[in-house]
């Protein structure tokens, strides 16, 4: 078991049930996982094993001991891909909303990772370390969008050089609350752990260099629909840069309102667009994918209500 990870919840949390905050905080643990380490005994409140039914108050202490994922052994499981590209050296997949990519703490089992051994057998990249065979870069659990993964490691390598030297273009549409001043514009602002939240990730001096450049497809009234294209790949980078300059992503209960939005699982966020050089052709690849049906519902939605 790991050294229990300490959360302390705002007085914006009170009044909300602990399985709910520890499904936001924790990546890669749901809320049903969340559950289990309760009443597992694995969560404290206060020194105190917590209930299930636990309402917050927002001065309390709360120790969460995981067990780690290296415990579980990763195995095949028949779970549905939505392939937009694959060919000997590399996939491409439109991973759901609230789907992890690899075995976490919490949650060994049906991530990305677990679905591409099945898809995949053998033919992946072990560049990743054997809990992430294959993954080149990560999508958070309930963001959606274009992912790709290396079957060699070749291919893994040439790709990884890509993202660090920015070449690999990934770009995102997302609802942002509120209204924005300009068209377009560019976050500029180093990201690294949050000083209040060790689970959160904020603009901090110390951090390392992010860099997001957004831009205005659609004016929502209260909200704002966006493209967002990534120079930089930071832990929740986007998500981090839009509550940054006042506008948070909406249904992300983490950076922004803590009450969770009716019909959305997750932040309103989607890796619409990939771009990159092929491995071995050395041709540019470029594919896109479209908006999954919650989010254009959403879209939908708030247009009707303007």
């Amino acid at each position: 078991m790991s050294a229990p990870a300490v959360l302390r919840p705002g007085s914006e949390h009170a009044g909300g049930r602990i399985d709910s905050f520890l499904a936001a905080a924790l990546e890669g643990v749901s809320r049903s996982a969340a559950q289990k380490l309760i009443e597992g005994g694995a969560v404290l409140v206060d020194g105190k094993r917590a209930a299930k039914n636990y309402k917050l108050t927002g001065r309390e202490e709360i120790a969460v001991t995981l067990p780690e994922a290296a415990d579980c052994p990763l195995l095949p499981q028949d779970i549905p891909l939505d392939v937009v590209y694959e060919d000997e050296d590399v996939i491409v997949v439109n991973k759901p909303s609230g789907m992890v990519v690899h075995p976490a703490p919490g949650h060994s089992d049906g991530t990305l990772v677990n679905a591409l051994l099945r898809h995949c057998g053998d033919s992946l990249s072990g560049v990743g370390g054997e809990k992430r065979p294959g993954i080149v870069h990560r999508i958070d659990r309930d963001t959606s969008g274009l992912i790709i993964a290396a079957k060699n490691d070749a291919a893994h390598l040439f790709l990884s050089a890509q993202l660090a030297d920015h070449t690999l273009a990934r770009t995102y549409e997302a609802i942002c609350t509120g209204r924005f001043r300009e068209l377009s514009g560019t976050v500029d602002a180093p990201i690294g752990r949050s000083r209040s939240d060790r689970k959160k990730m904020a603009v901090v001096p110390d951090g390392r260099a992010a860099v997001t450049h957004w831009e205005v497809l659609e004016d929502l009234g209260r909200f704002t629909h966006v493209r967002c294209r990534l120079e930089t790949g930071r832990t929740h980078q986007i998500r981090v840069h839009m509550a940054h300059i006042g506008h948070p992503i909406l249904g992300d209960t983490v950076y922004g309102a803590k009450k969770p939005v009716a019909g959305l699982q997750g932040q309103c966020l989607h890796a619409v667009g990939l771009q990159f050089i092929h491995p071995r052709t050395k041709e540019l690849v470029s594919l896109s994918c479209p908006l999954p049906p919650e989010f254009a519902a959403m879209l939908e939605k708030l247009r009707r209500q303007m």
